[in-house]
């Protein structure tokens, strides 16, 4: 008999939720991973990472607009990912039924989990319950994987944007996709 445990591997806990707050904690991880979302070439706008200042800010920015719902990714309770959902303009009367999913990205630590599914999914579900019927996007060319995963869940691209992005020396176009959620709401309007 001997005296030594065989230690089991830990299963990966993913998890996705609106973040109505961010504990301090929350916030060093989402700077953390947002960090690391741009450096490894997906940060939903900025090529270099910004003082560690503007991007609390900015977070902090995002829980305090009721325009924006904040969706984190977490991996065994980490904060890794997320995305928003942009509300129209309480005037824009006409578009009502829309949102905008943006800012969506996985750390590059975290990937291969199944958060990126997860957070569009969890998005859906929100929207949903908020009373939109369209989910509106724009991904760039580069971002193969994320293109995947939103066809898959069946996203239709309508349109590009050829000069969408500029990347270093790169100029990248931008594929727009959009999502009927709630069918009878779009036939039949608020």
């Amino acid at each position: 008999m001997s005296d030594q445990t065989k230690l089991q591997p830990l299963v990966p806990a993913p998890k996705v939720e609106v973040a109505r707050s961010l504990t301090v904690a929350d916030l060093n991880d989402l700077c953390d991973a947002t960090d690391a979302a741009i450096n490894g070439g997906g940060g939903f706008g900025w090529v270099d990472v910004p003082n560690r200042d503007a991007m609390e800010r900015y977070w902090q920015g995002v829980i305090a607009m009721p325009a924006r719902i904040l969706l984190v990714a977490r991996l065994d309770g980490v904060i890794c990912g997320t995305c928003q959902l942009w509300k129209p303009p309480a005037h824009n009367e006409a578009q009502a039924h829309t949102v905008s999913l943006t800012t969506n990205f996985v750390a590059p630590w975290a990937r291969g989990h199944g958060l990126a599914k997860m957070l569009v999914e969890k998005a859906e579900e929100v929207a949903v319950s908020e009373e939109f019927a369209v989910i509106n996007l724009e991904v760039r060319e580069t971002m193969e994987r994320a293109i995947e995963i939103y066809e898959a869940l069946g996203y239709v691209r309508f349109g590009m944007h050829p000069y969408s992005v500029r990347v270093a020396d790169s100029v990248l176009k931008g594929y727009y996709y959009y999502k009927v959620i709630n069918p009878k709401a779009v036939e039949q309007g608020p």
